[in-house]
């Protein structure tokens, strides 16, 4: 079987190497825009515990000055950035913007990369079953065919919350900021997770989980620009929250975060936002978020040892706690 077009023909190749017959677009071209990307964070950064000093990751050259679009948490706090491209050209970088909202990032080439950019696609509506390729740096042996199997809510433990998030499989090797991109070689999304159950109600299938390019469009110019988006920043409570048997349960707190200093305590579970019970993450993040802005008070109804407790959190802005980009 040899016709593209069909979706056999797609399936039969998961997890093979992308071929230059097999595409309507210059593979090598796209393939080229992917870049790596090595980020060097501060010791003294509020992320370093928990996601290291030393980042590597890829990212995807997205216009002719040297952008760089990847996966926000390589590159939160870096102090330096170097990418490496498909040329083996080497330059340094400095960070753009970093939005905790969608949990992408964007990067600046100081100098010329020598790289085509990627052609921005759309991810709305990508369909279940539809083939793309997951790519890291390094052409088509670092890039693998892949397929969509399931498009959906994500929430991420982190106060994170993605209402169109993509799943593929295979798993990508090189899944921090990978570019994945269509048949058309557009670029949809951008890699963010390895994920051990891509399909949902299934046995393990490890996949990834990608975040659609489509919510990048409306806040490109405010990240370019002021390293944010415009609007003001959701409540953040610094509290990690995992799911427990249908139970909320608090699994970690930032140090001086909203949530400790009011009094949050590892194990407390959480059955009210603002008076209203409250279930599962997704819906416990909006109940939050719809309450206003970073610095609204939280009313949080708690259960700890047995009993029924009130605190309100007086929320923060997650930025607030974090090292800058440097604009200028």
């Amino acid at each position: 079987m040899s016709d593209p077009s069909n979706p056999q023909f797609w399936s039969m190749r998961l997890g093979s190497h992308p071929k230059r017959d097999d595409v309507s677009f210059d593979l090598d071209s796209v393939l080229s825009s992917v870049v790596s990307l090595r980020a060097t964070i501060p010791e003294d950064a509020f992320t370093a515990p928990i996601l290291g000093t030393e980042r590597e990751g890829q990212g995807v050259v997205i216009d002719n000055s040297g952008t760089v679009l990847t996966i926000g948490y390589l590159v939160t706090e870096a102090e330096e950035i170097w990418l490496i491209g498909n040329n083996g050209m080497a330059l340094p970088a400095h960070v753009l913007a970093f939005d905790q909202e969608t949990g992408l990032g964007l990067v600046q080439a100081l100098g010329n990369l020598g790289l085509p950019a990627a052609e921005i696609g759309e991810s709305f509506p990508v369909a279940v079953g539809e083939p793309v390729i997951v790519a890291g740096q390094g052409g088509t042996e670092e890039a693998v065919n892949a397929q969509v199997v399931s498009v959906r809510e994500f929430a991420g433990s982190w106060e994170y919350l993605l209402d169109d998030a993509i799943f593929t499989i295979p798993a990508h090797s090189k899944w921090s900021g990978a570019g994945v991109f269509n048949r058309l070689g557009h670029l949809i999304g951008i890699g963010s997770l390895y994920i051990q159950q891509a399909i949902p109600g299934e046995d393990q299938i490890d996949g990834n989980m990608i975040v659609p390019i489509d919510i990048l469009k409306p806040i490109y110019d405010d990240l370019l620009t002021q390293g944010r988006q415009s609007k003001p920043p959701r409540p953040w409570l610094g509290m990690t929250t995992a799911e427990a048997d249908d139970k909320l349960v608090v699994a970690g707190l930032a140090k001086r975060g909203p949530a400790m200093r009011a009094g949050v305590d590892l194990g407390d579970m959480i059955v009210g936002i603002a008076g209203e019970p409250v279930s599962g993450l997704p819906t416990m993040f909006r109940k939050i978020w719809a309450l206003g802005s970073a610095g609204v008070a939280v009313p949080l109804t708690l259960e700890r040892d047995g009993r029924t407790l009130s605190i309100t959190v007086d929320s923060g802005s997650r930025a607030d706690y974090l090292k800058k980009p440097d604009l200028n």
